[in-house]
């Protein structure tokens, strides 16, 4: 993970943090179920970022006996619990709290408190979308948002930016919620606010919950470095035919490649030898990500099975 994922993370932290404070402060005040809800979706905001961090920092933890390649996949079992979290947490308790409040509706005492929380709150959290949008816009790179989602390996840096857009359409709602409770006397619109940012919020999670656990599962490199990978490969005139390339992110900066090779014949097991020691050196000059090549060495024989010899560095 880079450091400027590591940014962001704080960033919405300690907005997130001041926010919640605030929000729970309002809602106690002025007895608003909108703001009640939105003072859950930011407690649940801080804590999902204290998991991002936790979890940047397992991720870290170097390759031991029982987990050989590393711990990098902990930053997406974190990232998919933040979107259970948003899910079960945010969105079902904020939609509990908004049919309770329609049910039983509570006139607002003292909205301009919550005007004021609201804007303050504005100011916190489009602070640190702006930063959350500046550094996934750095990774993106030429390609539209959505498809830089569905292809980034590093969940933390779009996983805070829709928290954090979530979050800014949840204010607008509650606004909106309050302003027309407060225009019309009818505090029902208050309630039915708290169960539109519910539905926001479970919305968001659902579509993070597929992405991160796409990730989780295994996902490989992209396709551009799979031609490069072969490109390569089928420039070594020891090689006669790559038969398979497979490959995995175990996290977002940790590549893992396996290749089945056929080598020609006529070459030594010594010159196989040398042939893949170099091999793995060009895939991991190639690409900083690439940490781990394994390599399955084959000698073509008319007629006959391949013998192979599993080489791994």
């Amino acid at each position: 993970m880079s450091s400027g994922s590591k940014k962001v993370i704080i960033a919405a932290l300690v907005g997130n943090s001041l926010i919640t404070i605030t929000k729970f402060i309002a809602a106690s005040l002025t007895r608003s179920s909108a703001m009640l809800s939105e003072g859950i979706h930011s407690l649940v905001d801080t804590g999902n970022q204290v998991l991002l961090l936790f979890g940047m920092r397992q991720a870290k933890k170097p390759a031991s006996e029982l987990h050989p390649y590393g711990r990098g996949k902990e930053i997406y079992f974190w990232s998919f619990v933040v979107a259970i979290l948003i899910f079960a947490l945010g969105a079902g308790i904020s939609i509990y709290e908004g049919i309770k409040h329609i049910l039983h509706p509570v006139p607002i005492e003292n909205p301009m408190i919550n005007y004021i929380v609201l804007g303050c709150a504005c100011l916190f959290e489009g602070a640190a979308w702006m930063v959350a949008l500046k550094e996934f816009s750095k990774t993106k790179g030429e390609t539209g948002y959505l498809e830089a989602v569905h292809r980034g390996k590093d969940p933390t840096t779009f996983l805070v930016l829709f928290e954090d857009s979530a979050a800014l359409l949840g204010l607008l709602v509650a606004f909106i919620g309050i302003l027309l409770g407060q225009i019309t006397g009818n505090p029902l619109y208050d309630g039915v606010a708290s169960v539109i940012i519910g539905l926001i919020l479970g919305v968001t999670a659902l579509w993070l919950a597929i992405e991160t656990k796409s990730l989780l599962i295994g996902e490989g490199a992209r396709k551009e470095m799979l031609r490069e990978i072969r490109k390569t490969v089928q420039a070594c005139a020891e090689i006669e035919k790559v038969n398979e390339i497979l490959t995995m992110h175990m996290g977002p900066d940790y590549i893992l490649v396996t290749i089945s090779l056929d080598f020609n014949n006529q070459i030594t097991a010594s010159q196989v030898e040398a042939s893949v020691k170099e091999l793995d050196g060009m895939l991991k000059k190639m690409s900083p990500l690439i940490k781990k090549v394994f390599i399955e060495a084959r000698s073509i024989k008319s007629g006959q099975p391949p013998d192979p010899k599993t080489h791994g560095h």
